[in-house]
């Protein structure tokens, strides 16, 4: 099991948009249903069915095919169940608060299908997801405050 979390301020010293939870969460939402502008390493994403406060979807993701059930806890966290493919697990996105202060946390637990606990193969991808899940908090946060700066909706 592959576990990685990572947490940065939503609105660190120098940030010239301010961003609320709400703001947040919108771009979370929007991201839920849409993840190619917040995920640089994701090349499909495609919302199957949807219910209130839940989606599944279907993605790739470095090359690979997955099912994702999404289940969304307004304007707290985003939790990804793979349901298919050879990466299982849960991705988490949460919107915290640290003294006061607004935080976004990306997490997951994963495994991989045929990879072996432990093994150069599953630690080389433990590097890789990380690496992308760093870049798709600070993607997110970039684009959630570049469309509050336009005065534009998530997503827009």
């Amino acid at each position: 099991m592959i576990s990685v979390s990572y947490s940065v301020p939503v609105n660190p010293e120098g940030t010239d948009v301010r961003l609320g939870r709400a703001d947040v969460w919108k771009g979370l939402e929007a991201k839920a249903h849409n993840a190619l502008p917040y995920v640089p390493s994701m090349t499909h994403c495609e919302v199957q069915e949807s219910g209130e406060n839940w989606i599944q979807r279907e993605i790739e993701f470095r090359g690979q095919r997955l099912g994702e059930r999404v289940t969304l806890e307004p304007e707290e966290t985003v939790r990804f169940e793979r349901t298919s493919g050879p990466v299982l697990g849960t991705i988490l996105n949460e919107i915290l608060e640290e003294d006061g202060e607004l935080r976004l946390r990306f997490s997951f637990d994963l495994e991989l299908e045929g990879v072996e606990a432990g093994s150069t193969e599953e630690t080389d991808y433990e590097a890789t997801m990380k690496g992308d899940y760093e870049k798709a908090v600070e993607a997110t946060l970039a684009a959630i405050r570049r469309w509050v700066r336009e005065g534009q909706a998530a997503g827009a």
